[in-house]
């Protein structure tokens, strides 16, 4: 985000959704993204963000990374690209 001035800030993290099978064995299914690794900073951050349903802190086997907003679009056509292949 930017100020009127043009400067940088940083959005809040703001909690969209969690997966409903939190703990379950992942499937054949999913999505794998490579991202840029997330500052020291916004780990902490996200460690420290209390989401509805799952416990505090990141889980060994979980990593935050971070994803430019340009991307939105093309993550957004990984989705719909996984979801017609899954037999739900």
């Amino acid at each position: 985000m930017r100020t009127a001035q043009g400067e940088e800030t940083a959005a809040a993290l703001q909690f969209i959704g969690i997966d409903p099978n939190t703990g379950d064995e992942y499937e054949k299914h999913e999505i794998p993204l490579k991202g840029w690794k997330a500052a020291p900073e916004l780990e902490a951050e996200c460690a420290a963000f209390e989401a509805p349903g799952h416990a505090v802190g990141v889980p060994e086997h979980e990593a935050v990374i971070r994803f430019p907003a340009r991307m939105a679009p093309t993550i957004r056509e990984a989705c719909d690209a996984v979801e017609r292949t899954t037999v739900q």
